[in-house]
C-alpha cells in the first residue's frame, strides 16, 4: 500500500477549502497550493495597473508576466499561507472587497486560466501536493488520486466570511456578503471555461454545522486511505 501523491479539493467560494487544504497539507507534510489565490493575485495586479476586466488580451499578458508564489505562513496573523506577488506580501490584499468583485470575471478569461493551469500542473507533477480550487478535480488534475468536493450552504459561507473579516477588524453586512457569494457561485458555475462542479469521482463533504476540526477530520479520513499498488 502507498500514500496518495495528489489531492484535489474543490468547492464554491467560502466553503473552507483553503483552511482545510492547508491543514491537510501540514498534517501530511505535503506542498499546499491554493489556486484561487493565484487568480486573486492576478486580479489584484490588474486592479493596481487599472486593467479593464474585459480586456482579455492585456489580462493574458499580465498573467504570464507576474510572479506569484504561495508558501507557508511567514507572519502569525491567522493566515493559512503567504502569497507573494512580484516579491511583495499580498496575502490579505487579495482578500479585499474590490478583488472579490472582479476575480471571477478575470478567472473566466481562457488565456488567464491557461497560464495558471500550466504552472499548477508543473507543481503537481512533483507529487505530494494538496491543491485547492474550483476545477482541480475536473480540469487541472483529472487524474488526482483523491478528489474532495467541499461545500456548505450559501448562508453558512456568508456567516463564516463575516467572522473571518471581523477577526481582521473589517466589518461588512452579512446580506452584502451573501449576495456576493451567490453572484460568484452563479459566475463560477456557468462560465464556459472550467465551470465549478464536482468531479464524477469526487467525494462530497458538506460542512454545515461542522467545526474546522470536524471538517478536517472528515477530509483526512478520506484522503488517508492508502492507495493499492
Amino acid at each position: 500500500m502507498a500514500r496518495v501523491r495528489t489531492i484535489a479539493i474543490d468547492g464554491p467560494a467560502g466553503a473552507g477549502k483553503s483552511t482545510i487544504g492547508a491543514l491537510v497539507a501540514e498534517r501530511l507534510g505535503y506542498l499546499f497550493l491554493d489556486t484561487g489565490a493565484m487568480y486573486r493575485a492576478v486580479a489584484l495586479a490588474a486592479l493596481r495597473r487599472a486593467v479593464d476586466p474585459d480586456d482579455a488580451e492585456t489580462l493574458a499578458r499580465l498573467a504570464r508576466q507576474v510572479l506569484i508564489s504561495i508558501g507557508p505562513p511567514t507572519v502569525r496573523d491567522g493566515r493559512a499561507y503567504t502569497v507573494l506577488l512580484d516579491g511583495a506580501d499580498v496575502t490579505w490584499a487579495i482578500r479585499a472587497a474590490d478583488v472579490d468583485r472582479v476575480v471571477s470575471q478575470i478567472a473566466r478569461v481562457p488565456a488567464v486560466r491557461s497560464a495558471m493551469v500550466e504552472q499548477q500542473r508543473a507543481l503537481a507533477s512533483r507529487g505530494r501536493i494538496v491543491m485547492v480550487g474550483r476545477d482541480i478535480g475536473t480540469v487541472v488534475l483529472p487524474d488526482a488520486e483523491r478528489k474532495i468536493f467541499l461545500t456548505a450552504s450559501a448562508a453558512e459561507r456568508a456567516r463564516r466570511r463575516e467572522e473571518e473579516l471581523a477577526a481582521r477588524g473589517e466589518h461588512r453586512p452579512r446580506p452584502e456578503l451573501l449576495a456576493e457569494i451567490l453572484r460568484r457561485d452563479e459566475l463560477d458555475s456557468h462560465r464556459v471555461v472550467a465551470p465549478l462542479r464536482a468531479a464524477d469521482d469526487a467525494m462530497i463533504v458538506e460542512t454545515d454545522g461542522m467545526s474546522v476540526r470536524e471538517a478536517l477530520g472528515r477530509v483526512l479520513s478520506l484522503v488517508q486511505r492508502p492507495v493499492a499498488t
